[in-house]
């Protein structure tokens, strides 16, 4: 920590809490923007479309940097439910392929369920 003259009062700044600040904003400024490109690209992760699989890996991806981040800089909720995403996508992800219908209709419920959690923390933390 970092002591700050201001006037004649200190301040002590902490690093650490800067840059996690930094990180939440982050987080926080495109975690509906993320959901939502989520939600835009369901029609090529269909096993039939031709870039599948490559959409595929970047959803998987996306979701796999919410769950990672989200409950470190205090969405827990939204990150449990983006790995509710992720586990969806994982197994196409491996496999190199596109979603089945039924992995398509599964993912569609878990992205909602996430879109309305991450809504819900993104609230509590705008009033917090």
């Amino acid at each position: 920590m970092y002591p700050i003259s201001l006037g004649a009062r200190f301040m002590t700044v902490d690093p650490f809490t800067d840059r996690l600040a930094k990180v939440r904003h982050r987080f926080v400024s495109s975690l509906e923007g993320k959901i939502e490109d989520a939600f835009g690209a369901v029609a090529k992760l269909s096993a039939v479309a031709p870039e599948a699989a490559a959409t595929v890996g970047e959803a998987y991806r996306c979701m796999h940097g919410i769950v990672g981040i989200g409950p470190t800089v205090g969405f827990p909720s939204t990150g449990r439910a983006a790995r509710e995403v992720e586990d969806v996508l994982r197994s196409p992800y491996h496999d190199g392929r596109g979603l089945t219908s039924q992995e398509a209709a599964l993912f569609m419920q878990r992205l909602d369920a996430l879109r309305e959690v991450a809504a819900r923390e993104l609230q509590s933390f705008s009033s917090g």
